[in-house]
């Protein structure tokens, strides 16, 4: 087996994160051609995968003395922030429950599920995109910003996001189909 291939950016931990991250990012790119329910149905069932996938990701240390290229422009950040935020309607804005930065203010900070699945579309579209290009130097650093971010930002976004469609599936509101 060549040697660059037993580098951890080959592990089938980043395999499968890279495939659901890309799943992902097809889905919201296509969020229009779905019907509300089968939009949140969906995405119900694809954050819960793409967390654990993103906790499985091995630890790495950055190799590149520059920063990672980023590829999503305001205009696609836009387009998948609006489709899912007309999905949601009158359900996309919800009270955030806790943030450590906000634990001393006593004011709700109101969040939306579009902005928060914009924010992980952007994160997961830069990764599979620095991903595909196959240097192993830029996967390798690809694969330790998403961890990073990951732990420091989408991960918890994620998760106060299926909080809200968890309770919008099972709860009391039918949902138009």
């Amino acid at each position: 087996m060549d040697e660059g291939l037993k580098h951890p950016v080959y592990s089938r931990q980043v395999i499968e994160f890279v495939t659901v991250a890309n799943e992902f990012c097809s889905f919201m790119e296509t969020a229009g051609q779905f019907k509300r329910l089968d939009f949140i149905i969906k995405i119900q069932k694809l954050l819960p995968l793409l967390y654990l996938k993103g906790s499985l990701i091995p630890e790495m240390e950055s190799v590149l003395n520059e920063g990672n290229e980023k590829f999503v422009m305001e205009q696609e950040y836009d387009f998948v922030k609006d489709q899912v935020q007309a999905h949601m309607g009158e359900l996309d804005d919800y009270s955030e429950q806790w943030d450590p930065k906000i634990t001393s203010s006593t004011e709700p900070v109101i969040t939306s599920i579009s902005e928060n699945m914009a924010d992980i579309y952007q994160d997961m579209k830069d990764f599979v995109s620095l991903y595909s290009m196959g240097t192993t130097e830029i996967m390798n650093d690809a694969v330790w910003e998403c961890k990073m971010n990951f732990e420091n930002y989408w991960g918890q976004i994620l998760v106060n996001a299926l909080r809200v469609i968890h309770r919008i599936v099972t709860g009391d509101k039918e949902l138009e189909i």
